[in-house]
């Protein structure tokens, strides 16, 4: 009986051995669009957290600005002499902020036509206290709208962070509005005590108008960051803000109430308004750096936090794309080694050849106590015929 000897399985097709590098370049791809996108996403949102410190930057600038800008204004209403060399100095360090980062912020247009009307104020008091009000009243709405351009253009005003929002919204736009306001309304009680009895009704109506628009920024100022220090973690920022903004606040309360005519006269207290308003600018201007500088700590920490979560994305991709290619590599190598399979044939099937081994006959297995297989050779007789030497021992056995 003649049977087939063990199968070797024959060697794959091309199609079978390309299977597991198909399978991987296909989990590959969308792991590394994946990737890509998760990249692209944290590169785009650290670009804003950037720009958002370059609007800091400018912020910080625009300060001294505005400060200076308030105090030249009182001095020219009041009729003072006063100096702008404090005004000079603030308009060329902004004048270099601007110059460094003003192009990607899109504020040197707006910057230019701002130095423009600075540089046109006369150094001297004007000697019409109304028209002085007039002429500085145009270039703080211009430098108004400048902080509200850098807040726009560096993406501030729209920060997805509940504590950065309201610190960039405090110091960006409620501040530097309450502190215009706040000069406004000093300079137009001085106004008004010089206006005739004529005007007294108009002028009356106007200082309502200005006491509201100079306590509503300055409420908002105080609940952004009182809002900020009730739910931030950083100690810092509580230390340095709450004597500054008790004090500011108080001087708002105090600017309300002094700004009301009283009397048969409707006269204000100027010397009383004037301190109230000097003890919140003082507030305000202790204020600004804190705020500056707890935003951009919260900046520059959101910066870092995205840079390791955009290394972890990169290297979880690597790692995938490595894998990937190992299991790959790991099933072209395994179908390409030839790995013997024993299969036999049915009854009446013809005998199968490999590329190793031929055909072979079957053999029954050696057992224990049992002659070899083949003929067993005859033994003669004694006295027929000489028996060959091998025998004899079994002869003499028996």
């Amino acid at each position: 009986m003649t049977v087939p000897a063990s199968r070797v399985r024959r060697r794959p097709r091309t199609p079978g051995r390309l299977l597991p590098l198909l399978l991987a370049t296909a989990l590959l791809l969308p792991v590394a669009f994946l990737v890509v996108q998760g990249h692209r996403l944290l590169d785009a949102d650290r670009e804003l957290a950037e720009r958002e410190r370059l609007g800091v930057e400018y912020l910080r600038a625009l300060g001294p600005v505005t400060e200076a800008l308030v105090d030249a204004q009182t001095a020219a209403v009041a009729g003072r002499p006063a100096s702008r060399d404090a005004l000079d100095r603030a308009v060329e360090q902004a004048a270099t902020v601007d110059s460094r980062i003003g192009e990607e912020l899109r504020s040197t247009e707006r910057w230019a036509g701002l130095r423009a009307k600075l540089e046109g104020l006369p150094s001297r008091s004007l000697t019409d206290p109304e028209a002085a009000f007039t002429a500085y009243g145009e270039v703080t709405d211009l430098l108004l709208a400048l902080h509200g351009k850098v807040r726009e253009t560096s993406g501030l005003i729209r920060d997805a962070g509940s504590d950065s929002y309201f610190l960039q919204d405090g110091v960006g736009e409620e501040m530097p509005e309450a502190v215009v306001a706040a000069g406004r309304l000093v300079d137009l009680a001085v106004l008004t005590q010089q206006r005739p009895a004529a005007e007294q009704a108009r002028s009356l109506a106007e200082l309502a108008t200005l006491r509201f628009a100079a306590l509503q920024p300055a409420g908002d100022l105080v609940d952004d960051l009182q809002a900020v220090v009730d739910t931030s973690e950083s100690a810092d920022i509580g230390a340095g803000v709450l004597t500054p903004l008790d004090t500011y606040q108080r001087a708002i309360e105090a600017m309300g109430a002094l700004s009301q005519p009283t009397g048969r006269t409707q006269t204000v207290d100027l010397t009383k308004l004037a301190s109230a308003r000097s003890q919140a600018q003082n507030a305000a201007r202790q204020l600004q750096p804190v705020i500056l500088d707890e935003l951009d700590r919260l900046l520059q920490q959101r910066i870092d936090q995205l840079d390791g979560d955009d290394l972890l994305i990169l290297g979880a991709g690597g790692v995938a794309g490595l894998l990937l290619v190992a299991l790959g590599a790991s099933g072209w190598l395994s179908r390409r080694r030839d790995t013997p399979v024993g299969s036999g044939t049915a009854p009446g099937e013809p005998t199968e050849e490999t590329e190793e081994t031929g055909p072979t006959r079957w053999e029954p297995p050696a057992q224990p106590g049992r002659l070899p297989a083949g003929p067993v050779p005859v033994l003669q007789p004694a006295g027929q015929g000489p028996e060959p030497d091998r025998w004899r021992p079994f002869d003499a056995a028996r």
